[in-house]
Formats: structure tokens, C-alpha cells, sequence
């Protein structure tokens, strides 16, 4: 197939005012040009730079498409080679569950329901000029955007028979022997949360959302408490820890949430965890069994999703206002969920605080059809001008809760410590659970911890960083009005550690984010936190919390280029 008629198709097919970020269409369009053999192993792919061109997208946007399908196993690359259609069989590369609703896509297209497939609109183009051979699959009834025909039904196409720009096909590099045992390891579950994996390789950098300032913590403190108890060398510390994890921390704990976040609870409900990916997963093992539903505000932190994805259970995403979760007349209809997962201090990513009507509204929901809410406090302790409502867990009269948190924000990510209030019925239950399942240990930190908190220096670094995070909260804002007034809007920013700037709606997000790495600064698109494309905003998520207050304007000024250079309407 020629550049010009794998552009002409996707060209065709990549809906721009969607809302569905082009990064997303241009990856789901080549892998299924790959799948269906339009694209046959050893065909060489257009050039990153023509394909931007003949698009009309961003070149990082292409760049990053080819990267993702070099990691997933599709194509491969080297540096003055160019990118090639890999030669393994789809069926290695995409789980079995895949294969299933592919072939069901082929039965609906060859049903006469996908009159718009690729291979119709190929072969009209190509069909007389002499480009595809006339036995292959695109001279055939194929199926429609999303199908594939079952791997054993399909001739393999001779590479020579295509062309790719104006150069003859080269020959391509294989995958590598563990790209190709991944590919056919991995479960269906497995492959699904790689393919669907939100994490990042960058882990800090200019406006990196949700990233304390780890410069500013008390370091001379923790290692004056850490080295009290090397001197000590207690055996116990040293060992694996109990079920629920270390009793003097769980004891200040207790007596901080009691003060600070109105949670109702003795040291024996609290279970220690590594954060809070640990603590839902435990509550969703404990709770609930494959199939079950539950109910995720949309859009929600990809961290909880991922967790989601291979507990098995049924994800019901519920729309968000301004008061938080919202639940409509069909979501209340439905079964009634088994679990409610939230974050009601400072919705993530969005930032609204759950209102007080919509807090006893979902608890009275839960009591009446004994539903588990996951509440998720992850960073109520930054707020700025207004102090946080009473926590979910203390307005529960019927013990309904799971309070989870973590010390990632308010300390430094990597001490890996966070904790869950269990309901009292279920705490040693929970307790007995972590030991079986995590076998954790960390005991000398959690010591250190304890001290950490009891001594007043918790609480004190909190007041110094809500205050610090308060001043680069207000200099960002400064910048994004100085620059661009009130046309790009920012919600959330009374608490936290970022701000959501909304983009004009159809606007390609995740471009965005592409051109602003390209420039170093890491921000995050709002579309990709969303479960379909349909309710998917337009927006950047813009952490502020580790960048020092003198290069918040410079950088701002830095992403407004990204922003200018993708967005015709800035331009």
C-alpha cells in the first residue's frame, strides 16, 4: 500500500472533533491495519515526518503512535532503516479475548453491517493498480473499523507486492525473542492492563501533576529518628510485620485522623499498605468476586483502574458534577454495584469537593442496598482558603466505608507507606488478609513514621508545604491569566497539588501534552482519565507542587508554545 492510500484511508477515519484524541485513533487505525493484513508483515510504514504531513498532525503525535506499536510487538524500527510491519502473526500479539471480538466483528461485517471497512474503500482506490494482489484479503469481504477475520481464514500477502512512499520494501527487524514470550505469556487480563497501562517512565519535571517538592522535606529530622533505631538494632524491626502492620503507628494514626479528617476508628481498624493501589486492590480481594460491579466516577485516576482491570469486576463509569459523583436515573435502575469507589475530598483529576447533600445521599444509598464505598482521601490535607469536609467514614453510621490514604503527598512518593480504616466488624479480617497476601515488612520505617508523627514534625512540614504549595498555585494561575485571560479556565485549584486548564472543546489534548514534552515540561491530557470518548473533556493537568516558584512563569510561558503551536485557534 502506498503512503498516499494509507493516509487517504485514515485521513477518512480520524474523527477531529470527537473528542477522541488523534494520538488514540491514528494507534487503534494501524493496529488494525496491521491485524486484518492490509498492512502484511515486512510492509514498511510511511515515515513519521510524511505521515504528519499528509495528516495534517503533529509529528510527535505519529512518533509516539510508532513507539507504542513497537513496544506492543507490532512493528519494529531501527535508526536509518525506517519502521516495518513486524513479522509475527497477530494472534501472538493480542489476547484471546481480542481474537473473540474481533471474529465477532467479522461475522457483523460480512452480515453486510460494515459497508465502510478498509478493504471496500482500498480496493476502490488501488484495486486496478495493480498495488494488492487480487486474492488478498482487501479484494475480499473484510471486516468493519474494529474487526479482524480469524487468523487461520486469511492468506499471508506478499510484502513484495507493496510499496511504501516511493522505496522498495527493506528487510525488517524481527521482534526480540522477549517481546515475542511476552506476547504469548501474557493472559488476557495481562495483556490487558499493559496495553491499557497509564504509568509513566518520567517521574518528575516542570508541572509533573501530583508530585510533591521533596527538596523541601526535613531530611535532618528523619535521619536523626531513622539512625536512633539502627543504633538500637532491634531484632523485631527487622522482621516481617504483623498483620495490619506496626501497632505504635497505627496508634498515631489513629489519633491524627480523629483530629484532622473526623475518621472514626481505634489503631486495630487501620491496616498498613505500601498506598493506595495496595489498599484497593486488598479491599476489592476482600469484598467483592469477579463479576461483580462497581461504581468509578468518570473520569477517575488511572491507578484505580488499572487495579480495576484485573480484579475482574464490572467498572460502571458515573458522570461527575460539580457536587461530585452523580448518579443518574439509569445508574440508580440498574443492579445495585457491590463497591463505590470515590475520592470526595478533591475529585481526581477534576477537583470538586463532593458537596454534604451528595455525601449522605451516597451513603444512604449504600445502607439501603449494602453497597462498599472505597473512599480515597489521597491529598485532602493541601487545601487553600476553605478546610475540607468530614470525611465519608465519619459520617457512616452503618459501617460502609473503606478509608484509604497514603503519605506519597504529604511526605515524598517513594517512602511507600499509606494505610486503610477497615469497618470494625472486618478489621481483623483485613489485618489477617494483608499478611497473607503482601507479607509485608518496613517496619523500621514505619517506626521512624510513627515518631515522625507523635513529635509534631508531620504536621508541622504540612503547614509549611500548604503554604509554599499555596504561593506556586497562585503564580501559575498569574501566569496562565497574564498569557491567555480568562480563555483557557482552570478548576480545581483550591486544593491539591495541580490544576485542570480546560481547552476549547474538540481540541487534541494529548498533542498537547506531546509538544510540551518535546519542550520538557510534563503535563497530563484530561481525555485519557476519561472512560469513553463521548464524555471525555479537553483539558491539561498542570502540577505545580515541585516546581520552585521562580520558574513557574518561565515554564508556563514555555507550555503556552505547546499549546499555541497545536491549537489553530491560539495560533
Amino acid at each position: 500500500m502506498r503512503a498516499s492510500v494509507l493516509s487517504d484511508w485514515l485521513a477518512q477515519r480520524i474523527e477531529r472533533g470527537s473528542g477522541q484524541p488523534v494520538y488514540r485513533q491514528l494507534h487503534r487505525l494501524l493496529q488494525q491495519a496491521i491485524l486484518s493484513r492490509e498492512l502484511p508483515a515486512g510492509a514498511r510504514v510511511p515515515s513519521s515526518r510524511l505521515l504528519a504531513a499528509e495528516l495534517g498532525i503533529a509529528r510527535n503525535t505519529v512518533t509516539q503512535v510508532y513507539e507504542q506499536l513497537v513496544l506492543e510487538g507490532y512493528v519494529t524500527s531501527a535508526t536509518g532503516r525506517g519502521t516495518f510491519v513486524a513479522d509475527t502473526s497477530p494472534d501472538e500479539i493480542v489476547g484471546a479475548a481480542e481474537i473473540g471480538s474481533l471474529r465477532m466483528a467479522k461475522n457483523a461485517a460480512e452480515s453486510g453491517s460494515a459497508p465502510n471497512s478498509m478493504a471496500g474503500m482500498t480496493a476502490r482506490m488501488v484495486g486496478n493498480a495493480g498495488l494488492i494482489a487480487t486474492n488478498s484479503p482487501i479484494t475480499r469481504t473484510l471486516p468493519g473499523a474494529d474487526g479482524v477475520p480469524p487468523i487461520a481464514a486469511r492468506p499471508a500477502m506478499q510484502a513484495d507486492s507493496l510499496r511504501a512512499d516511493t522505496e522498495d520494501i527493506q528487510a525488517p527487524f524481527a521482534p526480540t525473542q522477549a517481546q515475542r514470550t511476552a506476547a504469548r505469556a501474557l493472559s488476557t487480563r495481562g495483556a490487558r492492563l499493559i496495553a491499557g497501562a497509564g504509568v509513566s517512565k518520567r517521574q518528575g519535571g516542570a508541572f509533573m501533576p501530583g508530585v510533591p517538592d521533596v527538596s523541601r522535606f526535613p531530611a535532618r529530622i528523619w535521619t536523626r529518628l531513622h539512625n536512633k533505631y539502627w543504633r538500637s538494632l532491634r531484632p523485631d524491626l527487622l522482621t516481617y510485620a504483623p498483620g495490619g502492620g506496626l501497632a505504635l503507628l497505627r496508634h498515631v494514626l489513629a489519633d491524627y485522623l480523629r483530629t484532622s479528617r473526623s475518621v472514626r476508628c481505634s489503631p486495630e481498624q487501620i491496616i498498613i499498605t505500601t498506598g493506595i493501589h495496595q489498599s484497593v486492590d486488598l479491599a476489592v480481594r476482600l469484598l467483592s468476586d469477579p463479576g461483580d460491579t462497581i461504581w468509578t466516577e468518570d473520569p477517575c485516576y488511572w491507578g484505580v483502574r488499572s487495579v480495576l482491570q484485573v480484579s475482574g469486576l464490572k467498572p460502571r463509569p458515573i458522570a461527575v458534577d460539580s457536587e461530585g459523583i452523580n448518579p443518574s436515573t439509569a445508574d440508580f435502575a440498574a443492579a445495585p454495584p457491590k463497591l463505590i469507589l470515590v475520592t470526595p475530598s478533591h475529585q481526581y483529576p477534576l477537583g470538586m469537593v463532593m458537596s454534604l447533600a451528595r455525601r449522605r445521599m451516597l451513603l444512604e444509598y449504600a445502607r439501603q442496598h449494602q453497597c462498599w464505598i472505597i473512599e480515597d482521601d489521597y491529598d485532602s490535607e493541601f487545601r487553600y482558603g476553605s478546610r475540607p469536609l468530614a470525611s465519608l467514614q465519619g459520617l457512616d453510621t452503618a459501617g460502609q466505608v473503606i478509608y484509604v490514604g497514603s503519605f506519597g503527598k504529604t511526605l515524598f512518593p517513594g517512602l511507600r507507606v499509606g494505610y486503610l480504616v477497615a469497618p470494625e466488624p472486618l478489621a481483623e479480617s483485613f489485618a489477617t488478609a494483608s499478611a497473607e497476601l503482601y507479607r509485608e515488612g518496613q517496619l523500621l520505617q514505619q517506626a521512624v513514621l510513627a515518631e515522625f508523627i507523635a513529635e509534631g514534625h508531620f504536621t508541622s512540614h504540612i503547614r509549611k508545604m500548604r503554604a509554599l504549595y499555596g504561593q506556586r498555585r497562585q503564580a501559575l494561575l498569574d501566569a496562565a491569566t497574564r498569557r491567555y485571560g480568562d480563555a483557557l479556565p482552570a478548576m480545581g485549584g483550591d486544593a491539591g497539588l495541580h490544576v485542570v486548564m480546560q481547552l476549547p472543546e474538540g481540541s487534541d489534548d494529548r498533542a498537547v501534552a506531546e509538544a510540551a514534552l518535546a519542550r520538557n515540561i510534563v503535563v497530563r491530557p484530561l481525555s485519557g482519565y476519561y472512560s469513553e470518548r463521548e464524555r471525555a473533556a479537553s483539558g491539561l493537568l498542570i502540577g505545580y507542587a515541585c516546581v520552585p516558584d521562580e520558574e513557574i512563569a518561565p515554564a508556563f510561558d514555555t507550555l503556552a508554545e505547546a499549546i499555541d503551536v497545536t491549537l489553530p485557534v491560539f495560533a
